[in-house]
């Protein structure tokens, strides 16, 4: 995903600013955005606290009433937020890779989470306890503010899926969702199941499968077992309903000014 520090028009693409390389305390490569966007002085403060940690898949941060104990800034993967319902149904509100935090919430003092926080696609991230989070705050007022921003940047995104998943096909939806995974862990191959995307989509298998199939006859991605391949990304946001386009502009809205 490129990284983005400057406030864009909603009708303009998002154009890309080089961000400060940063490491971790290990000295390892960060590559969260909210990290490499915050002040040198207010990194240098977080740093001694950031922990990293593997963010294998299924991981279950937090889940919707609990309390938030740590909040992770990831490098790599996906994080979907997901809300649960009574009879044990679910659906995807929102996902978080690099460009956010998972524990947001807690800028605002909410120490209870919405919603359930889940790793579906593997990779790493940088961990802090709440406490310590919310400590860092008092102290780091950039930080704190593109956290907030990270949170109306969500809720945005939260009322365009609602939108989405009302109004359009499923096959523009499935399009506009595989191009949302694909711009947060930077590869062609996505280890995602019709299972999970449908339950992810808010919709039955079946459905999902022949979305897929319809895209995948148009040449745009290739259906494999337990995986999907984007084959051709430009025909697949041609394919994508224009909600892909308002909330990529909506995660180009980062800045300190």
């Amino acid at each position: 995903m490129p990284d983005v520090t400057s406030s864009v028009d909603p009708r303009v693409p998002a154009i890309p600013m080089p961000l400060p390389p940063r490491t971790d305390r290990d000295g390892k490569s960060i590559k969260n955005r909210i990290l490499r966007t915050i002040p040198e002085d207010e990194f240098m403060s977080l740093r001694p606290l950031l922990e990293e940690v593997e963010m294998p898949q299924y991981k279950i941060f937090y889940d919707q009433g609990e309390k938030i104990a740590n909040a992770y800034f990831p490098n790599e993967g996906m994080v979907s937020l997901v809300v649960l319902v009574q009879d044990g149904r679910s659906v995807e509100v929102g996902i978080a890779g690099c460009e956010g935090v998972v524990g947001a919430p807690l800028a605002f003092g909410f120490e209870s989470a919405p919603m359930r926080a889940i790793m579906q696609i593997a990779g790493r991230g940088l961990r802090i306890p709440s406490l310590a989070l919310e400590e860092t705050f008092d102290r780091s007022p950039n930080l704190k503010l593109l956290v907030e921003r990270y949170v109306m940047m969500q809720q945005l995104q939260v009322a365009q899926l609602a939108a989405c998943n009302r109004l359009h096909d499923m096959d523009q939806r499935l399009a506009r969702w595989l191009l949302m995974c694909q711009d947060r862990i930077d590869s062609e191959n996505l280890p995602l199941t019709h299972e999970f995307l449908a339950q992810m989509l808010g919709s039955g298998r079946p459905t999902v499968t022949i979305a897929a199939g319809v895209l995948e006859r148009a040449g745009l991605i290739q259906n494999t077992r337990g995986s999907l391949k984007i084959l051709n990304r430009k025909r697949l946001e041609d394919a994508a309903c224009e909600c892909y386009r308002v909330i990529q502009n909506y995660n180009g809205t980062f800045s300190l000014k």
